[in-house]
């Protein structure tokens, strides 16, 4: 019977996701994520068939941890306290998760998506799609309670917290509490529930 393996796919994808957030998404290599997690080089290919496979399993599990909670934030009632919950959410996420929020910062393309396999672009197109209905759906509940329009409403759920982040994450950084409170705050406002 063989050793158990030192070094998990968890083990990899933490590396890899340190690596992104010091040294950005070049400096993501095989070798380099290996040398990391101090295992040899050959071990990360058990778990990843090369690069592409290395950096979609970071995607996809970065952001089914990030909408784990947002979803559910999203669905609460009443709608105005879920969507300012949901903007502060972004923000107490990054907070904790400041590596894997700059790496959704960055986006999929960053990411190589389009090297992806099909099965693993499809997961991620799986993930957007869940995203894109329940921010529907919180956008058809807003409207009507808020009289603002679509774009004033994205604006306060998606664009206000992730430029309230962007300069902590751009510098490596975790956002401070304040931030939370300053989203939530402003998107209060923008909502027009004050």
């Amino acid at each position: 019977m063989g050793r158990p393996p030192r070094h998990n796919a968890d083990d990899f994808l933490d590396a890899a996701v340190r690596i992104f957030a010091a040294d950005g998404i070049a400096a993501v290599t095989m070798s380099a994520v290996a040398r990391e997690v101090g295992a040899p080089s050959g071990s990360i290919y058990h778990r990843f068939p090369g690069r592409p496979a290395l950096l979609a399993a970071v995607w996809l599990r970065t952001l089914t941890r990030f909408q784990q909670d947002y979803l559910a934030v999203l669905e609460r009632e009443p709608a105005i306290e879920a969507a300012v919950e949901a903007a502060a959410q972004v923000v107490r996420w990054c907070r904790a998760h400041p590596g894997e929020g700059k790496l959704l910062y960055a986006g999929d393309r960053a990411l190589g998506i389009d090297d992806w396999t099909a099965e693993d672009r499809a997961r991620a197109d799986e993930a957007n799609r869940r995203l894109t209905a329940a921010m529907t759906k919180v956008v058809r509940r807003l409207r009507p309670l808020t009289g603002r329009s679509t774009d004033e409403l994205m604006l306060a759920l998606v664009d206000l917290p992730y430029a309230a982040v962007r300069r902590y994450l751009d510098r490596g950084e975790a956002p401070p509490p304040r931030v939370v409170d300053l989203v939530a705050k402003t998107t209060r406002t923008l909502l027009g529930a004050e």
